[in-house]
């Protein structure tokens, strides 16, 4: 029943980034300045930097690298130290930072440095560890700056409030997806769920607001730590629990649903063997079929043919990216696949149609969403446009007509050349178009090569696609309709 996720060994998944998951401290801190010292005749003077000062310089070089424009220079001495320290660093309790900005003193620190640009850390953390603690200058640098990072996914009003790590700003889910999912199994009849490998909680969050009653479960005890911080901070605590557990031991017998969302990244980065997923896939999608209903997160890039049959299969992009592909069971629906565009949302449903035929270049050119690209889902597209494909194996679709779909974007195609740099040069010129738009599918020339090969200049505005049409690389010029 399993065997296709199962199997799928050590074949590379492509697509997004997935949802907050794993392990990671609060976030390296940044160093004060201090100067090398030289006694009268010129050797180094004795280097008395204190313990809490070198933890710090060697968290500031850690993040920002040795080769940065912020780099300090050696101090003899301080280098042997610095490695003792690194390796005193990795006993760390990160927990005990955490601990520390939920301190009145932390929350009024993290709200001092909420607004520090990155070239002012230096500046800043220096200022600050006359009155503080450097270990808790070090944590509220490192959260401003993971917080900031995190506005783009939660919001800034959220994000102002939450606690993050690396790896949670990195991989967790954004809110309007979270948010559409939820809304999703309110509308199944859910009323509690099971979030297994919950993150630092951005998922438990959307379902709380959405009135389910959320366990949310993460082994690492940081993880768990922040996603408890993140409930109470946002007053869901009441309908969230947080449970530091191994997701592969906790009975979820006495909830309506299961959500699981497997760690796809380690210490090394993304990883591409689904059964070396934390936990492996096989076990995500046994747990989730044997649940009423769930919903299992997955890489986008996952193949069709390893889709089980008793589940639907929908990828969702927000503003145009895909974001990730979510496998649902007991819905009702086994085998159906769909294409969900937010905002909004938009839901496409597959057909089952057979691929569009091929025709010449219309008026219009039509770029599908890439959720659609990904459902296979083109052919529903094209049928609706009364259009069809540039290439056999280029996602293109071509008509004669303008129709409106929310499900791809229009353009008007003014011309049509065979690969020629030169002659696409002197088209831009006589058409004096200075703000060129280059998009490729099919073709391994790069964009930003392009563009300074041609040299653009003029008032007006073009896209240009590069291309295949019935096999041979093609440039398509035009605009958006």
């Amino acid at each position: 029943m399993f065997g296709g996720l199962a199997g799928l060994g050590a074949q590379r998944l492509r697509g997004a980034a997935p949802a907050g998951r794993g392990a990671g401290r609060l976030g390296a801190g940044t160093a004060g300045e201090e100067s090398g010292a030289e006694q009268r005749d010129g050797s180094p003077a004795e280097d008395r930097t204190s313990d809490a000062s070198l933890i710090f310089i060697v968290l500031y070089d850690y993040l920002h690298g040795a080769g940065s424009s912020q780099a300090r220079a050696p101090v003899p001495g301080r280098h042997r130290r610095r490695r003792r320290t690194i390796h005193r660093l990795a006993h760390n309790d990160p927990v005990n930072d955490l601990a520390l900005l939920l301190s009145p003193e932390g929350r009024a620190l993290l709200d001092e440095v909420r607004d520090t640009a990155p070239a002012d850390e230096l500046a800043v953390a220096t200022r600050l560890r006359r009155d503080h603690p450097a270990a808790l200058v070090s944590a509220a640098l490192g959260q401003a700056r993971l917080r900031q990072r995190a506005a783009a996914k939660f919001g800034t009003a959220d994000a102002g409030r939450m606690f993050f790590t690396p790896n949670g700003v990195e991989q967790s889910t954004r809110t309007s997806v979270a948010t559409y999912r939820a809304e999703r199994m309110r509308g199944l009849g859910v009323t509690s769920v099971a979030d297994l490998c919950c993150g630092i909680g951005g998922d438990a969050i959307a379902l709380a607001r959405a009135g389910i009653r959320v366990l949310a479960v993460d082994r690492d005890p940081m993880t768990a730590a922040v996603a408890r911080a993140n409930a109470e901070e946002l007053g869901l605590g009441e309908l969230i629990e947080v449970r530091e557990a191994d997701v592969t031991e906790v009975d979820t017998a006495g909830y309506d649903a299961v959500f699981v969302d497997p760690a796809r990244r380690g210490g090394r980065g993304r990883i591409f063997d689904p059964e070396a997923y934390s936990p492996p896939l096989s076990w995500a999608v046994q747990a989730a079929s044997a649940a009423g209903t769930a919903a299992l997160k997955i890489a986008p890039g996952v193949p069709h043919e390893a889709v089980p049959a008793e589940a639907e299969a929908e990828w969702i992009s927000d503003g145009g990216d895909v974001k990730e592909a979510v496998l649902w069971f007991g819905t009702g629906a086994p085998g159906t696949v769909r294409a969900t565009l937010l905002p909004g949302p938009r839901t496409l449903l597959g057909r089952g149609l057979p691929d569009p035929g091929v025709r010449p270049v219309g008026r219009y050119l039509y770029e599908p969403d890439g959720a659609v690209i990904r459902a296979h889902l083109v052919a529903e597209v094209a049928e609706h446009l009364d259009g069809g494909l540039i290439d056999p194996t280029i996602a293109y679709v071509t008509a004669d007509g303008l129709r409106p779909t929310p499900y791809a974007s229009a353009y008007e195609i003014t011309d049509q050349l065979p690969f020629n740099v030169k002659k696409l040069k002197a088209l831009l010129r006589e058409r004096e178009v200075g703000t060129l738009t280059v998009k490729k599918r099919g073709s391994a020339v790069e964009p930003e090569e392009l563009r300074r090969k041609v040299k653009p200049q003029g008032p007006n505005a073009a896209t240009v696609f590069l291309t295949r049409v019935a096999g041979a690389p093609t440039m398509l010029v035009g605009g958006p309709a």
